[in-house]
């Protein structure tokens, strides 16, 4: 039995979408209700998918359904596809099932002919009007179906007006639009190596084989790739009997909003244009009037606006973008969809149509696009005065930041401390600059990832990033950088924009990040109906303030490494590294205690009665100590005998700590057994806080995380350790009211195998999202992204970045097994995830589904966690057929 690839708009409802489009389903939808929508059909989203599996040719079983159609299609109208007396013209629209509005194409007028169009001429006796159609099919036509730049069709009529010595199309008589399509046909002769079609029913299928292929067009793929649209969906075709806007002075077209969607204010927002077709209104050509004018233009047709304005978003309890167009004082509606608007305005679009009853907290919130808060929740552009992009790297950290190049991290202090905006540039940026990126406004490299250092701590920061922009060549030693020919020096002013990733040359305008009444609101209905609580990866107490203010219920990573890259603590750090003995070791650790236990007192002060949980040291040594290059050149300009042997020291010890591969070397949990004097210091300062901020009436909740724990043995040698210390610096009464939990951090595949076994000594399972990735893939994080996963993506051979996304087919099973594992030995086991991954919307939904207690992310991501943890609440209850529920779970 043939597959059915054809419905009418009759046959269908909303409900339909996945298989005729949001376009088709809607206008199914409207034909259902009553509204005066053209007639027509819909070529299915499954048909397009055979299209591609037939090599990108009409399939021969679709050809009878399409042709029955367009019968159907004939009877009612009462004309006749091809017909020269009475023709029925047609339009051909792309309909993807995910809105993508003007990524594919669109063909109008189709069904003109030399012998047609006589035939509309005569038949509407306005031979100015036919002829201004066909000239229109030819350009549209040779533009989407044959491939032709619109630049030479634009060309030949800038030269008809001009011979005409007229302004605007309209005042184009026939004879000139006939000139016009002779030009035009040769246009397409000359460009295509054909003739332009003069059968219609070869025009129709040309069409929609044009429109299935735009689902693959450049733009289409882009815009697919940035907003996680699967390739898989492809696009439904409608075609429907054309209404015409330009027969005169009593038609029109235009698009209507039904609200603002700038502001979200609740009234009329669109633009038409007298006497003209849809493109007219987008091509710019003619300057269209604000919506607000139909009132006096067409007081009728105005009213009758307005109300299939409220209709419809009551019908789909959503703010709408409807097109429309008026034929001879008859209102026609062409189509519906959600409309696309700013942050804000979902905020206050939605808050609003709970209030007016229009739809309740679970739809309101499942409407918004958490993706955009970032731009509510960071400083942005004035776009207004962006003249000069000098490059487009990775958004790695969103907001906008202005200030002058800077090319190292001591600079970026030194310039900091003097009162200057600073932007750290580096090819890429190390722990090192740490206090150099805490310095600066924000953060630009020319290597590294989504997910590399720089990225990492400047999310983590609030501050700007924009990083892997391959095209800036840096020069850190001759402090400038070249960006499309044009050098920035050492003190000159740039602004990063983290949202696009542009780096733009000069000082922007920003515009600073407001916390709205409705964002409150709709984080309020957030924590009603999320189960999954939401908390912070924060190094410091500032980082901990700011994540309480956004909603945080407490931390879920604390980096204690982060905390020693200050220039003051660094030197004690790199001592202690130095050591050649326990006791020298010990004597740089007393040095740092106090230093982390000020840290820690300010983060559980911070933090009051909520879980703070603290990773003990994880990268390896190395990384404090300075490049081996930058240490050979500092012994090159030494002085001094004794200052060249302490070079000379320092360069031994980096030689003896170079690792080839130290992501898999000397780190976390091995560094505590191999050292554990380092560990026995960080866990005396987080007891000794503790103490001090018990004693001042101060509720602490420590929970202590040993990283890349792969065997059990490893983590009950180390939770020994833990207890240990406690018990010498809690003491008895402190002992019983301080709840410390010991866990561990999930990052190698083989500790989530043996899940069970090391449920056995831990209290909380934490699974370190960005290195169980590297791990289980194998890649490389930093070269992987900068290196080859672009390519993976652009050859469809991954569906999304596994760092920005959660992996749920390999990763994501692993997580599984580790969750399933270790409640099986006990079963109010603690889970969550402190990865990047935190602060992703379908990673945050597959915690969700898996059952794990919390999700954190950087401070300046929570609000968006909180959204999405709800949304993920809601559509697990939907799924169970119980969304009322969601809010008592």
């Amino acid at each position: 039995m043939t597959e059915k690839w054809v419905y009418s708009f009759a046959e269908g409802n909303a409900n339909m979408k996945p298989l005729l489009g949001g376009k088709g389903a809607n206008l199914a939808e409207m034909t259902r209700v009553g509204l005066p929508v053209p007639q027509g059909f819909t070529i299915t989203t499954e048909a397009c998918r055979a299209f591609f599996k037939s090599g990108k040719r009409m399939m021969q079983e679709l050809k009878p359904q399409l042709l029955h159609a367009l019968e159907r299609l004939e009877a009612a109208k009462g004309q006749k596809f091809g017909d020269g007396s009475n023709p029925l013209l047609v339009s051909v629209r792309s309909g993807s099932v995910t809105s993508m509005p003007g990524m594919m194409d669109t063909i109008l007028n189709l069904g003109l002919n030399d012998n047609t169009v006589a035939g509309l001429a005569k038949l509407t006796r306005n031979e100015r009007f036919a002829y201004d159609c066909y000239r229109r099919l030819i350009q549209m036509f040779g533009n989407v179906v044959f491939g032709i730049e619109a630049i030479h069709f634009e060309q030949l009529l800038l030269r008809l007006k001009h011979s005409l010595g007229v302004k605007q199309d309209q005042e184009v008589a026939a004879e000139g639009w006939r000139q016009l399509i002779d030009d035009y046909k040769l246009c397409v002769k000359r460009h295509a190596g054909r003739d332009f079609p003069q059968d219609a029913h070869e025009q129709l299928e040309l069409a929609v084989e044009a429109v299935f292929k735009s689902w693959n067009n450049q733009r289409a793929q882009i815009y697919r790739k940035i907003n996680r649209i699967p390739d898989s969906q492809g696009t439904a075709v409608n075609v429907q009997s054309m209404v015409f806007g330009n027969m005169g002075d009593d038609c029109g077209t235009g698009v209507v909003f039904t609200r603002n969607p700038s502001t979200g204010e609740n009234a009329l927002f669109g633009e038409y244009l007298v006497n003209a077709q849809g493109e007219d209104v987008v091509a710019g050509v003619r300057t269209p009037q604000p919506i607000d004018r139909l009132k006096s233009d067409m007081p009728d047709i105005y009213d009758q606006l307005a109300r299939v304005c409220k209709q419809l978003e009551h019908h789909y309890k959503d703010m709408q973008d409807i097109e429309f167009t008026v034929e001879r004082g008859k209102l026609y509606v062409l189509q519906t969809r959600n409309g696309k608007r700013t942050a804000q305005a979902a905020l206050k679009i939605a808050v609003d149509l709970v209030a007016e009853g229009v739809t309740d907290k679970y739809e309101a919130l499942q409407k918004i696009e958490v993706s955009h808060l970032d731009q509510l929740l960071h400083r942005g552009l004035d776009e207004s005065k962006v003249t000069e992009v000098l490059a487009v790297g990775l958004p790695a950290s969103p907001g906008a930041a202005i200030g002058v190049a800077v090319f190292d991290a001591d600079t970026a202090a030194e310039w900091k401390k003097a009162g200057k905006r600073v932007i750290l540039v580096r090819p890429e940026t190390t722990p090192e600059d740490i206090h150099g990126v805490l310095a600066a406004e924000g953060v630009l490299t020319s290597r590294g990832g989504m997910t590399s250092h720089a990225a990492v701590v400047a999310r983590g920061m609030g501050k700007p990033c924009v990083c892997g922009c391959e095209s800036i060549r840096i020069d850190p030693q001759n402090k400038h950088m070249l960006a499309d020919g044009i050098t920035i020096a050492e003190g000159d002013w740039i602004t990063l924009d983290g949202v696009t990733g542009r780096v733009i040359r000069g000082a922007i305008p920003l515009q600073e990040a407001k916390v709205t009444d409705e964002l409150v609101r709709m984080l309020q209905w957030a924590d009603e109906v999320r189960t999954l609580r939401v908390y912070a990866n924060a190094d410091n107490p500032e980082d901990a303030r700011t994540a309480r203010a956004f909603g945080a219920e407490g931390i879920g990573l604390c980096r204690t490494e982060h905390m020693f890259f200050a220039p003051s603590r660094l030197a004690v750090m790199q001592k202690m590294i130095m050591a050649d003995s326990p006791e020298e070791r010990k004597k740089a650790l007393d040095q740092l205690l106090p230093m982390q236990q000020a840290d820690f007192e300010g983060i559980f002060e911070a933090m009051d009665g909520l879980p703070v949980t603290i990773r003990l040291l994880d990268p390896p040594l190395h990384e404090f100590l300075p490049q081996l290059d930058e240490l050979q050149h500092k012994l090159q300009q030494a002085d001094s005998d004794a200052e060249r042997q302490q070079w000379k020291h320092m360069i031994r010890k980096v030689q003896s700590l170079h690792e080839f591969n130290p992501m898999l070397g000397h780190r976390g949990c091995r560094l505590g057994i191999v050292y554990p004097e380092i560990y026995d210091m960080q866990i005396e300062a987080i007891f000794k806080a503790a103490v001090a901020c018990m004693d001042r009436g101060i509720a602490v909740l420590p929970e202590i995380m040993i990283p890349l724990v792969g065997d059990a043995s490893e983590l009950k040698m180390l939770r020994e350790l833990v207890d240990q210390v406690a018990d010498q610096v809690l003491g008895a009464d402190h002992r019983r009211d301080c709840k410390y939990n010991v866990g561990t951090m999930i990052e190698v595949p083989r500790a989530a195998l043996t899940a069970d076994r090391i449920a056995a000594h831990a209290d909380f399972f934490s699974f370190g999202t960005n290195d169980l990735t590297q791990m289980t893939f194998g890649y490389s994080r930093d070269d992987a992204e900068g290196k080859f996963l672009s390519h993976y993506l652009d050859k469809k051979l991954l569906p999304h970045n596994p760092f920005q996304v959660l992996d749920a087919e390999g990763v994501g099973q692993l997580i599984e097994l580790a969750v399933q594992k270790g409640r099986s030995l006990k079963p109010a086991l603690k889970t969550g995830i402190c990865g990047e991954h935190g602060g992703d919307k379908d990673s945050i939904a597959f915690c969700h589904q898996t059952g794990l207690d919390y999700v954190s992310c950087s401070p300046f991501r929570i609000p968006t966690a909180r959204i999405a943890a709800a949304q993920a609440a809601i559509m697990q209850q939907r799924q169970a057929g119980k969304p009322e529920e969601a809010a008592a779970v």
